[in-house]
């Protein structure tokens, strides 16, 4: 199980804080499975990744109650906490860089906050993407917010590039 986190809705779709979502999404469309909808409040997309079938995640309920969605879709697949890898956006990475972590605390994140809150632990995959830390003004209104023209084409081809589709 992949879960990218995200906010869902047109109005977030390529702000910073949707990082995991935008990775989550490049996947599906490599390999070319559509979105389902779950009774868990997400989006589920069930591509085979060199042989193996893979459930990549969006919740919907927003990113700070994100745990909300996971660990019930967990439970109903059987998916043991080795078994799960959480993709999400890191501030204090450079735009596009990855950095892949077996544990640890929130680190100031709400949605993985959420997650470890629900999952009673701290022990899960994560792969952080960087989305740079604003020079000035307020966290909230950075990590809401679209990135720039510079930056977007940057993010999107390290994407690309991270999941093997360029």
């Amino acid at each position: 199980m992949i879960v990218g986190l995200g906010n869902p809705g047109k109005k977030y779709e390529r702000t910073r804080h949707n990082a995991g979502f935008m990775v989550v999404d490049e996947l599906s469309f490599r390999f070319q499975t559509p979105w389902k909808s779950t009774k868990f409040n997400g989006m589920i997309s069930t591509p085979i990744i060199n042989g193996e079938k893979v459930m990549l995640v969006k919740p919907l309920t927003f990113m700070n109650a994100s745990g909300e969605c996971v660990r019930p879709l967990m439970d109903y697949y059987n998916v043991e906490i080795e078994d799960l890898v959480v993709v999400y956006d890191d501030l204090d990475l450079p735009i596009g860089k990855i950095r892949l972590r077996q544990k640890g605390s929130a680190g100031g994140h709400n949605g993985m906050r959420s997650l470890i809150a629900h999952l009673k632990t701290q022990s899960f995959d994560r792969i952080r993407v960087g989305i740079d830390r604003p020079e000035h003004g307020e966290i909230i209104h950075y990590v809401l917010g679209d990135f720039s023209k510079v930056e977007q084409p940057e993010m999107i081809a390290a994407i690309k590039k991270k999941c093997g589709c360029d």
